[in-house]
């Protein structure tokens, strides 16, 4: 079965179970259409018209239509996707007086199952869409014997919408791990499979999918160079302990990121502006915690130690500040 034949059928099928207004996806066959005009027009004119309409880099036919569209495309899902993620890691590390009901809920359903079914429809979700996206911009550079469509690929990461390259995708990761309590386990109905290894050199969570899609993700802190602590992601997708973060931002751990300048840059990309919207990785915690207690305990102690001396510091320097005032 050809590709576009077993997108439509998962998004028959995938509409039903998600029941979400919002859901939204890859338009595959309307953007294969396209690239059938282009093909088309190309084939009927003359090789003059051949050189003028697609010269081996771009076609007006199609750009006009193509990129935008896809790109507006892959930035809801990724939106989506992450929307969905959020809610579901929310139920299941629920604190306070909603753990409670939560918990008081398990004794009359079983809301566990229902989370990895969902974890288990979101992954697929993903997963599904972004080979559509890698197959549409293959068909487009082969159609127009370009570089266009894998140059494509290269400013969805720069725009942060290249969908399997999301922090999100780490925390179901580390959902599914922590939910199984086991180094690795496989997906139902994707037929895909995660795993996390740990020893003392390195650790990485690898998640291998359909279409010989393998991802790695080194959970080691590109700062401090050992096992990522209390991990934070920045906007720009990279992650690391929130003291190395916070250390690289110039504000103190108890501040947190949110206290970040505008013109703070990411460590790895340089990126600015990245530490406003930073999100905290709960559920990689928690693997860390149950797979590195040792460790974790430790850097745990550590951490607080720092974290009192710094505020002591900081508060300190204020009550300086406001006797010179009076």
């Amino acid at each position: 079965m050809k590709f576009g034949d077993t997108f439509k059928e998962y998004l028959k099928k995938e509409k039903e179970l998600l029941l979400d207004e919002n859901f939204t996806h890859i338009e595959y066959n309307r953007l294969k259409n396209v690239l059938k005009s282009c093909q088309n027009c190309k084939d009927n004119s003359s090789d003059d018209d051949k050189h003028q309409l697609c010269h081996c880099q771009s076609c007006s036919l199609c750009d006009q239509k193509f990129f935008s569209e896809l790109t507006k495309e892959a930035s809801d899902i990724a939106g989506y996707f992450s929307s969905r993620v959020q809610h579901l890691l929310h139920l299941h590390i629920a604190k306070g007086l909603h753990r409670y009901v939560l918990r008081l809920r398990q004794c009359f359903k079983n809301d566990r199952d229902a989370l990895v079914k969902e974890g288990r429809i979101l992954i697929k979700y993903i997963t599904m869409n972004a080979i559509a996206v890698r197959k549409i911009l293959k068909k487009y550079d082969k159609v127009h014997s370009s570089m266009n469509g894998e140059n494509f690929k290269s400013k969805m990461q720069a725009e942060h919408i290249e969908l399997l390259h999301t922090p999100w995708l780490i925390e179901l990761g580390a959902f599914y791990l922590n939910s199984n309590g086991l180094d690795g386990c496989k997906l139902d109905g994707v037929r895909g499979h995660f795993s996390c290894e740990f020893n003392e050199k390195n650790a990485v969570m690898t998640l291998i999918l359909p279409e010989s899609i393998k991802l790695e993700y080194d959970l080691t802190c590109a700062i401090c160079l050992d096992f990522v602590f209390n991990p934070y992601a920045l906007s720009c997708g990279h992650f690391f302990c929130k003291s190395c973060a916070c250390s690289a931002a110039r504000v103190m751990t108890f501040q947190g990121l949110k206290a970040a300048s505008p013109e703070s840059k990411c460590p790895i990309c340089r990126e600015v502006g990245v530490y406003s919207n930073a999100v905290r990785m709960l559920e990689l915690n928690l693997l860390m915690k149950r797979r590195c207690k040792d460790y974790w305990k430790e850097r745990l102690t550590r951490e607080r130690v720092v974290s009192l001396k710094q505020s002591r510091e900081f508060w300190n320097v204020q009550s300086t500040y406001a006797i010179g005032l009076l």
